[in-house]
């Protein structure tokens, strides 16, 4: 006779394995080659760079995400900050610069105000957050098939911290 779960078991991977796996997926992710060669593989460098500054704008609209959710729910801030800081560091992984690669000195937009609708609870603005990283986790992932060696592992390994990150959102405690 099979022996009941308790009502605390979760389905689904553990915290801590998300996490060694995030941990992985940015040791890959700093482990790419700054000198522009994107392997054996092919992908003409005008796809190539297409590519790479598509990556950089969705990831500092995620970042300006963060950053909004963060201004309507400073309780969250100790929850969100390890994960805008990653994707931060995704948007220089694939070639952003100075201010517009979403550092801390930048702004949720021009105007001061965000340009993202945040909900009013923090269960809701979790829930939108998570979702808008499990989109662009697929998009990436979708993307894959068509890009050269070394830059699709690069969007694979931001693609899996995107999922992880619209796990933890979620299910897991960030």
């Amino acid at each position: 006779m099979p022996l009941p779960l308790s009502p605390r078991a979760r389905s689904g991977p553990r915290r801590r394995t998300l996490l060694a796996s995030a941990a992985g997926t940015l040791l890959l992710t700093g482990c790419t080659s700054d000198d522009g060669s994107e392997g054996a593989t092919g992908g003409s460098p005008a796809a190539v760079q297409r590519v790479r500054a598509r990556a950089v704008v969705d990831s500092r609209a995620l970042v300006e995400r963060y950053d909004a959710v963060l201004a309507a729910h400073p309780a969250l801030g100790e929850r969100l900050r390890p994960l805008r800081e990653a994707t931060v560091r995704h948007a220089k992984a694939f070639g952003a610069t100075g201010k517009g690669a979403g550092g801390p000195s930048a702004s949720p937009s021009a105007s001061g105000a965000p340009s993202v609708d945040v909900p009013r609870d923090e269960k809701g603005a979790l829930a939108a957050l998570a979702s808008a990283e499990r989109a662009l986790a697929d998009r990436r992932a979708a993307a894959l098939l068509e890009l050269p060696g070394e830059l699709a592992r690069l969007l694979a390994s931001v693609a899996a911290a995107g999922a992880a990150h619209a796990f933890l959102l979620t299910e897991g405690q960030a």
